[in-house]
């Protein structure tokens, strides 16, 4: 996508197919949407919040990195649709880091910059739900690139595990 991320950063953009058993697509979306909720289930989350500025709701959050790596935060801007395709429903997610002079850089956390992700859940025809994610950040920082690749090799599948956990977990709440 060299029209989107003109720089060559060496990192890859990934795209994600998996399935969540138990997961309906509806509590699924409503679980990854949920701010909140997110700060109990999600181990890396040090700091998560909305805010509106200009109109436009923002969303704060600082990622826990691991020492001796700085944390890094991202400001973004989120939305989600539900659309009907030939008569199948897909909850749609899209995310994309923005610049908001309100919410400046903190001392000794990195921002990343480069931040977009797409998310389309479905039924998996049963009681779960097929995903579909498109996902890239550029961290920053002096991480070598391989690090990165093979951080978020491994952490995908982890994500998709806790989320459904979560998912189990947030029916019980509701």
């Amino acid at each position: 996508l060299p029209i989107l991320f003109p720089q060559q950063s060496g990192l890859y953009e990934y795209k994600i197919f998996g399935g969540l058993a138990d997961c309906p697509p509806e509590l699924c979306a409503d679980v990854y949407m949920d701010l909140d909720f997110r700060k109990q289930w999600d181990q890396y989350v040090k700091e998560l919040y909305e805010k509106t500025y200009d109109g436009e709701k923002v969303i704060y959050w600082e990622v826990k990195y691991p020492f001796p790596l700085s944390n890094r935060d991202y400001v973004y801007v989120r939305e989600r649709r539900e659309i009907d395709v030939d008569g199948r429903k897909i909850w749609v997610v899209l995310a994309q880091s923005v610049s908001v002079p309100q919410c400046p850089e903190k001392p000794g956390i990195i921002r990343v910059k480069s931040y977009k992700q797409s998310l389309a859940i479905q039924s998996d025809g049963k009681a779960g739900s097929k995903v579909y994610m498109y996902y890239f950040d550029n961290p920053g920082g002096m991480i070598p690139s391989w690090l990165v690749n093979w951080a978020a090799k491994s952490g995908v599948p982890a994500f998709l595990k806790d989320i459904q956990k979560a998912c189990l977990n947030y029916s019980k709440r509701t």
